[in-house]
């Protein structure tokens, strides 16, 4: 059995990705969060919640013991939650690290500059690329709520296509690479729907 700690786990693509945890796999996952009563349908009882911020470091270094797999939805300061996940998986031993970050980090979308909105997410894709994890950072298109399943990824160095995803679809290829041992590792993935 896998056993999953979600980052961030009240936000937007997280709860999608929650509902396919739930409904595809077996998995245990333990969610963590500054504001659990903002989560919903969380009855089962392959789920444990943690109230907490990835700023909190032995707070989230306790939370990450007995983990297999840390998937990292995050907003806020990036470049130090970054540094706390990396520190606080390195002391716990832990290797697979599943990290959202955005298109345009690497100024790879074709036709597109994208200046210092972006410099949060550049520096701490730079800090988990630093680390020696296990990672694969995605760098997802705009996202959309379309009920689908349709996507294709870009690898670091190549050009971005399109401009959007679905949640669903981003959802689709985190619970993929959390139950794949191996899957895409030390990989930077452009997500979008193919044009």
């Amino acid at each position: 059995m896998t056993n999953v700690l979600i980052l961030g786990a009240s936000g937007s693509l997280a709860r999608v990705a929650i509902d396919m945890f739930l409904k595809e796999t077996d998995v245990q996952l333990t969610l963590y969060m500054r504001n659990p009563n903002r989560l919903r349908n969380t009855d089962s009882n392959r789920v444990r919640v943690i109230e907490g911020d990835v700023i909190d470091f032995e707070k989230l270094k306790e939370a990450m013991i007995g983990q297999d797999v840390v998937y990292a939805n995050l907003a806020g300061n990036l470049e130090q939650m970054a540094k706390n996940v990396v520190e606080a998986m390195d002391a716990t031993g832990l290797k697979r690290l599943i990290w959202i970050s955005s298109m345009g980090i690497y100024d790879e979308v074709p036709g597109e500059r994208h200046g210092s909105i972006l410099n949060p997410y550049r520096k701490s894709a730079a800090v988990i690329e630093a680390s020696d994890l296990d990672y694969t950072i995605l760098r997802p298109g705009w996202f959309t709520n379309k009920d689908e399943i349709d996507y294709e990824t870009t690898q670091k160095g190549e050009p971005f296509k399109g401009h959007d995803v679905s949640r669903k679809s981003i959802a689709d290829l985190i619970v993929k690479l959390a139950v794949t041992p191996g899957l895409e590792v030390r990989s930077s993935l452009g997500v979008n729907k193919p044009e």
